[in-house]
């Protein structure tokens, strides 16, 4: 009878043990999640990419698409967002020493961080479907992108020190005048350069194009004293930046 209770206490044992393997959230084979393991393995899978855990994904994980939406369009999201431009204040107030010979420079890009694309993808999936590059340069061209208040805000506070905006995009050439149009439009005003891919920049990645770009400023004798951007691919690679900071956004990669 020992004999069998031992038994019997060893496969409960397994049995909790296969049940805790399938609430394990980096188990992606596991099968009928109930909404709180299911909400935790999404919220998991979000962080990892905000972390660069995640890279080079094509689409978000079908059954996270509702959680990215949800996230994407919450308050959580705009906290997020307003904490990490807190943040890039706190560190000009006391970082950078401002030379103010014209060569102190301030690096931005523009889709999710000074111009959000939400709208967009709240009608084509929010990033659970591939994307159809020629419908979004359609929407781009109708120049109706808001906005990113938080972003707007600081914009204008380090123009107003004295330091040189330039706008770094992975946003094609062809898109200029609609991509000049809507940041007016949104509000924005009075950056020294707007670098956008051209044909000869197409074999590059997100990274290698966003450098050179980079290295130009400072050959032409720029300090590039901070970068913002959505994308790791903005804030990443040499030359650098005194400091960079990363915006929210786990829609979609960039490499």
């Amino acid at each position: 009878m020992a004999r069998n209770l031992v038994f019997i206490l060893a496969l409960t044992s397994l049995c909790i043990g296969l049940a805790a393997a399938d609430w394990n959230i980096l188990n992606k084979k596991s099968k009928n999640r109930d909404a709180s393991s299911l909400k935790i393995y999404c919220e998991s899978w979000r962080i990892n990419v905000e972390l660069n855990n995640i890279k080079d994904f094509e689409v978000v994980p079908q059954e996270c698409v509702d959680h990215i939406k949800h996230y994407m369009t919450s308050a959580q999201y705009t906290a997020d967002s307003e904490r990490a431009m807190e943040e890039v204040r706190l560190h000009v107030s006391s970082c950078c020493a401002l030379q103010g010979d014209g060569k102190d420079a301030w690096i931005f890009d523009v889709d999710d961080t000074l111009l959000s694309t939400i709208p967009y993808y709240k009608k084509h999936g929010f990033g659970g479907v591939k994307l159809n590059a020629t419908s979004f340069e359609a929407w781009m061209k109708q120049s109706k992108a808001p906005a990113l208040d938080h972003a707007l805000k600081f914009f204008h506070e380090i123009k107003d020190k004295g330091v040189k905006i330039f706008l770094i995009s992975s946003r094609s050439e062809t898109l200029r005048s609609a991509t000049v149009e809507n940041l007016f439009n949104a509000g924005y005003h009075g950056w020294s350069g707007l670098t956008l891919r051209g044909l000869e920049d197409d074999f590059m990645k997100v990274q290698q194009y966003k450098s050179e770009a980079r290295r130009a400023l400072t050959k032409e004798g720029y300090r590039i004293w901070g970068i913002v951007g959505d994308q790791w691919s903005s804030v990443e690679g040499l030359p650098g930046a005194g400091r960079t900071f990363k915006l929210p956004n786990s829609m979609y990669y960039l490499s």
